[in-house]
């Protein structure tokens, strides 16, 4: 059979490549389901209401009665002793106790508060600076100060400036009075030392066990071994999805006759002289397979064949579809008559404005425009239920406020829930989640897996992974 024109060898490809992560059409459900599947449920739950709403119409009762018997069942499994999850019961007892709320309170400020206590020692007692001063009481003093604040002992740190406040000065040291007397006073000092005295309350104890369970703390050996691993697996990932875009080029220059007219770039970052909105856009695409284009220009200009983008999960793929679509929306503002330069890594490229200014978000288009590309295997029974939503669900007031009392009486009333189905319904900051099924169906139809794309850039069929 004779090879398509590459346009047409490019499109049928993409067809053609198994979706392994496709989602199926919503299925029912009953409330005895929601029990026994509580997440689920509330997917599905969620979804109708979307439907209805879609309509023009009020859900039905009983898909309020699901929403809300699920979303019961969901926070009472979260809470189990042995199985539950850690960060939801942190959550809860941050909600129910007083000191667990001021020291979670405290903490959020804790870093902006170190740095500018750091800030007022450095100017009292840099080592640089003491090593100006003559040998002394004072001088000693000074680096004790300095030491205290280095290694986060506020309480000392306190006490050895007030000791310095009392101490004997020349007549020209006011100033350090003055800086003394401003640390002391200052709520970011007070903030730390309180921070410190609550850490020992065993409800607090309590408290950043749960988190500890959940995952290691910001900026621990743990969690930077872990956020080492994590890139490392991220570059394993783009470079098996840049390997076989790589391959998908060469067998389209292989259909055009010509080694030069398809090609692969990597980490291309889009220049601020397009006319958008930058904010909170996908500014860095990990590779895209470029067309040269015929200009009568003597430097090369390229035209936009398909974007891709490498995760090493479909969780990933999910939080970052917002990102991407507002990148495509950021790329397509580009001018027509402009041709825009692109740092890669394989160096700059020339790309022409009138095959950005195509680009467009619209479903039907999308596919043949944008890949999510993952290495990690399909699930039998995917989540329905987007980590996102799950975790905005129950971490909303409501949710809380039933998960306290679920914790001090056996059977907490579940319709003290329903203030989370008018938030649902009527709140624009829920409207995520009440879409999160079509975007998740959406992320799912956009990835593939690297090994069905390295077969279907071979011309090869895949052994069908896909499981509908």
């Amino acid at each position: 059979m004779a090879r398509q024109p590459a346009p047409a060898l490019l499109d049928e490809t993409l067809r053609l490549i198994a979706r392994r992560y496709r989602l199926p059409a919503i299925p029912c459900t009953s409330t005895c389901e929601a029990k026994d599947n509580p997440a689920t449920a509330l997917a599905i739950a969620i979804e109708q209401a979307r439907v209805a709403v879609a309509r023009g119409k009020v859900p039905d009762e009983a898909v309020k009665h699901l929403f809300i018997e699920a979303l019961a069942h969901m926070i009472q499994q979260a809470l189990r002793a042995k199985s539950g999850d850690a960060a939801f019961k942190a959550m809860v007892l941050r909600h129910r106790e007083a000191p667990v709320r001021e020291y979670a309170s405290l903490s959020a400020h804790a870093n902006k508060d170190r740095r500018s206590v750091h800030a007022t020692v450095n100017a009292i007692a840099h080592p640089a600076k003491l090593q100006r001063s003559p040998p002394g009481r004072q001088r000693d003093a000074l680096a004790q100060l300095y030491a205290s604040a280095s290694s986060g002992s506020w309480s000392e740190l306190r006490d050895n400036a007030h000791r310095l406040l009392l101490m004997p000065r020349a007549l020209d040291e006011s100033r350090l009075e003055c800086d003394l007397t401003r640390l002391l006073d200052s709520p970011a000092l007070g903030r730390l030392r309180r921070l410190d005295a609550l850490a020992s309350n065993d409800l607090v104890r309590r408290y950043q066990s749960l988190w500890d369970r959940h995952g290691p703390r910001p900026g621990s050996l743990t969690a930077l071994a872990q956020g080492s691993a994590s890139r490392h697996r991220g570059a394993a990932v783009e470079a098996l999805a840049t390997h076989a875009l790589e391959a998908l080029a060469r067998r389209l220059n292989e259909a055009e006759g010509n080694p030069a007219t398809f090609r692969v770039v990597t980490s291309m970052r889009v220049p601020a002289s397009i006319p958008a909105s930058h904010e909170r856009a996908k500014s860095e695409w990990d590779a895209v397979l470029l067309r040269q284009a015929q200009t009568a220009d003597i430097t090369p200009a390229w035209d936009v064949c398909l974007l891709m983008e490498a995760k090493a999960s479909t969780d990933a793929a999910t939080t970052d579809l917002p990102t991407l679509l507002r990148g495509l929306r950021l790329l397509a503002a580009a001018d027509k008559g402009v041709i825009y330069p692109f740092k890669t890594r394989q160096g700059l490229v020339h790309l022409r404005g009138a095959s950005l200014n195509a680009l467009t978000t619209d479903d039907p288009n999308l596919a043949r425009t944008v890949l999510y590309c993952c290495d990690a295997p399909a699930e039998a029974n995917p989540r329905l239920l987007s980590a996102a939503s799950r975790m905005q669900l129950l971490s909303a007031q409501a949710s809380l406020e039933f998960a306290s009392t679920a914790t001090q009486i056996q059977h907490a009333d579940s319709r003290s829930l329903e203030p989370v189905w008018n938030q649902l319904l009527e709140c624009p900051r829920w409207r995520a989640v009440l879409h999160q099924y079509p975007m998740l169906r959406q992320v799912r139809e956009l990835m593939v897996h690297a090994d069905d794309l390295l077969a279907a850039a071979n011309g090869m069929a895949t052994s069908g992974h896909s499981p509908r």
